[in-house]
């Protein structure tokens, strides 16, 4: 399955790794009917293709290149390649946009698909204050700008949390987010106050469906409960909340509109959704008839779901209210990584598109550019607007405006994360999404997280 230059279906060519032995192989884009297949072959281990485009959606026109930052920064030289050598290494094209600290890898479920693989009594030692104010140094020194992600494991088990917001607000963190499954949070109705206090900016709240029956088959127990009074109880302590649903082909791909209805209902405390197809890295369940995540052919493409067929689910469950063409690739991370939507609420519940017009396929975008762009974005859009200041104070009338405009505006966005399958190197290097390694590297999210067949990680214990 080595590319065929000549295939008029071959639309371009990159760079992957063998799923089994994870050694790097050359890999193509191949084009057939209205999808779009990764094909590699390991000279050992055989061929392997991969769903990686489904849709009406034209493949060709939502990718378009990026211009590499210029003047970029690595922590680590280049000896075996890409993924080898993440920490940033003189390879990668993009700065840190968000990074993900994770503060512990103890969880309060043991859900079935896992990045981190995290469970009650999982993982090393939680690090210690003084260890994370290291890791929080190390991101500020060559990424000040770069809005920070608090996750795990489970982070609301650490007691110390809100001790941690604020050494990341010490640090200089303007947008602190928290990744979390909202459990405790909804349990402790102080616990979101007291985060707001600490300096928290946003909720990054796992959220599947609205029924229980979703949360039973993907995280093992009833939380739909849970999940809304965690819901109401960031809002009513002024925490902008971003509802993020993991799609399962079979299990809640029916959810995409009713998740969507859900937030609407509470804007503005809630700000948005953000959707993630599920990756096959990490901990996976057991596949029928495949005898586990061990396999040797890998998922089938009934087993996922691509960024247009995702676009087609919001329009049609929707009846039309959010349009495919509404959204864009994004500006910052490779165009195939993910896709945003930001809108204006109007009365009615009508959405009001606010992306800006298409560029094209073939006009470069400066990475850094869109770099800063993004990151402005999420802190705009992802926090809670703001109080009217209280009468008598100097108020501008622009500014006045703009704050109450924000509570009207919504996003709708989606990450594609890559798994040993369907990893494209060319994806990869330009990540603007970095994990936070105990001595302090940045690497790619994909690439912190990428596992072999045989659940063998690349970065990760």
């Amino acid at each position: 399955m080595n590319p065929n230059l000549s295939d008029p279906s071959l639309l371009s060519t990159t760079q992957s790794l063998c799923p089994v032995c994870m050694e790097p192989v050359p890999a193509a884009r191949v084009l057939e009917s209205d999808m779009v297949f990764l094909e590699k072959t390991c000279p050992v281990h055989g061929n392997f293709r991969v769903k990686i485009w489904k849709g009406r959606d034209s493949f060709q026109t939502w990718t378009r290149p990026k211009i590499p930052i210029p003047d970029r920064f690595s922590m680590t030289g280049t000896a075996r390649g890409c993924p080898f050598d993440c920490g940033l290494c003189p390879e990668h094209r993009q700065h840190t946009c968000t990074a993900v600290l994770e503060i512990t890898a103890r969880c309060n479920l043991k859900c079935q698909f896992c990045f981190a693989g995290s469970g009650p009594g999982q993982g090393d030692p939680d690090p210690s204050l003084e260890e994370i104010s290291q890791m929080l140094d190390s991101v500020w020194k060559v990424s000040p700008k770069a809005n920070l992600q608090i996750s795990g494991g489970e982070p609301s088990l650490r007691r110390d949390l809100p001790r941690i917001v604020e050494s990341a607000r010490e640090t200089g963190f303007g947008f602190i987010q928290l990744n979390t499954n909202g459990i405790l949070i909804s349990r402790e109705r102080s616990m979101a106050k007291t985060l707001k206090s600490a300096g928290l900016s946003s909720v990054f709240l796992q959220f599947d469906g609205v029924s229980d029956r979703v949360y039973r088959d993907l995280r093992g127990q009833d939380l739909f409960k849970a999940k809304q009074e965690a819901v109401s109880n960031c809002i009513e302590a002024g925490l902008g909340v971003v509802l993020v649903p993991t799609l399962v082909p079979g299990v809640n791909i029916s959810q995409v509109g009713p998740i969507l209805e859900f937030a609407l209902d509470r804007l503005p405390g809630i700000r948005g959704v953000h959707f993630q197809p599920v990756a096959w890295f990490g901990r996976c369940p057991v596949l029928p008839g495949k005898g586990g995540p061990s396999f040797d052919t890998g998922p089938g493409d009934n087993d996922r779901i691509t960024i247009p067929e995702i676009l087609e689910e919001i329009e049609v469950q929707t009846q039309g209210r959010f349009r495919r063409e509404d959204f864009r690739p994004p500006g910052c991370e490779h165009s195939l990584c993910s896709f945003n939507g930001k809108f204006l609420i109007k009365e009615r519940g009508i959405p009001e598109p606010l992306t800006g017009p298409d560029i094209g396929c073939c006009t470069p975008i400066p990475a850094e550019k869109g770099a800063a762009r993004a990151k402005a974005s999420t802190a705009l859009h992802w926090k809670a607007p703001g109080p009217d200041p209280a009468p008598g104070k100097i108020w501008d009338g622009l500014d006045q405006f703009l704050n109450r405009a924000r509570t009207r505006l919504f996003s709708v966005s989606g990450m594609a994360f890559q798994d040993i399958w369907n990893l494209d190197l060319e994806r990869l290097k330009g990540c603007c999404i970095h994990s936070v390694a105990p001595d302090g590297r940045l690497i790619p999210f994909c690439a912190y997280n990428l596992t072999s067949a045989a659940g063998k990680g690349v970065h990760r214990k």
